[in-house]
């Protein structure tokens, strides 16, 4: 995947920490949880997938999310293999 800059970007997190920074918008989020609608604030990014990616998740590939460490850091996409058909 490949980091692309959200429209009303308003930080950029890992760049002072060497990392290629991952541009997102902190929002406001109204999330349901059981009867109660909460809101929570949240961090909205955007990520392109490669052509390669494209064909994986066309085909039912999963795409992954990985978080590094076990505060908040920048965080990874993956998509994996595309399950085989059963006949």
């Amino acid at each position: 995947m490949i980091i692309s800059r959200i429209a009303g970007a308003t930080r950029v997190l890992g760049k002072s920490q060497g990392f290629l920074g991952l541009p997102l918008r902190d929002e406001i989020r109204e999330v349901k949880i059981g009867e109660d609608v909460v809101r929570c604030r949240a961090m909205v990014t955007s990520w392109e997938p490669t052509p390669d990616e494209v064909a994986k998740i066309a085909a039912g590939a999963p795409v992954y999310l990985c978080g590094l460490g076990t505060d908040h850091p920048p965080v990874m996409l993956d998509v994996g293999e595309a399950p085989e058909l059963s006949e």
